[in-house]
């Protein structure tokens, strides 16, 4: 299993969108960015990235690239996604916060782990997404941007958490019988 984590930062802004977890927030300030500025799916990028050992968002998506201007992020994820199938992990789950004091996210965090799942192919419990405040404190407690954290776990394919067949008890040592082989 390999661990990553990812971080992201943007300035608000009144001439933009707010856009996180590939959902549009109705609210009078978005992200200032040379792509959408979406800081989850950054982050949750990041992460992904990290654990492979394929660098950073920097490195795949440069932002001195006109291609990427304006771009959704979660045509980035799904780039990232395929990256990492391309070296053979799978992912196993992704945790995420999102720091704002506005708007409030509670309404949007069940889509946008909808849509950060359905990009990356995993199941919706596989993703988490969490939404605070700094209580008014620092530069989001200010409004003057958002950032977001994520942390994630993957596995190559040959390590991944799935049952492994075993043909000679015609079992797959899941977790949840008592014929589950020990190691």
């Amino acid at each position: 299993m390999r661990v990553g984590i990812g971080y992201d930062v943007h300035r608000l802004t009144k001439e933009r969108k707010l856009i996180l977890g590939g959902v549009e927030i109705p609210h009078t300030m978005g992200l200032e960015g040379h792509s959408d500025a979406d800081v989850l799916v950054h982050a949750v990028m990041d992460a992904l990235l990290g654990a492979a050992a394929l660098k950073d968002i920097g490195k795949h998506f440069p932002d001195t690239d006109p291609a990427y201007k304006g771009i959704s992020s979660m045509k980035l994820l799904a780039h990232v996604g395929e990256l990492l199938k391309d070296q053979g992990y799978v992912i196993e789950n992704i945790d995420a916060t999102v720091i704002a004091q506005r708007p409030k996210l509670r309404p949007y965090i069940e889509q946008m782990e909808t849509n950060i799942a359905a990009v990356l192919e995993i199941a919706d419990n596989q993703i988490n997404v969490k939404a605070t405040t700094e209580e008014r404190l620092g530069f989001t407690g200010r409004e003057e941007g958002i950032s977001a954290q994520a942390v994630c776990s993957i596995s190559g394919l040959y390590e991944a958490s799935a049952p492994v067949f075993d043909s000679e008890k015609n079992c797959s040592h899941c977790s949840g019988c008592s014929k589950r082989k020990e190691l």
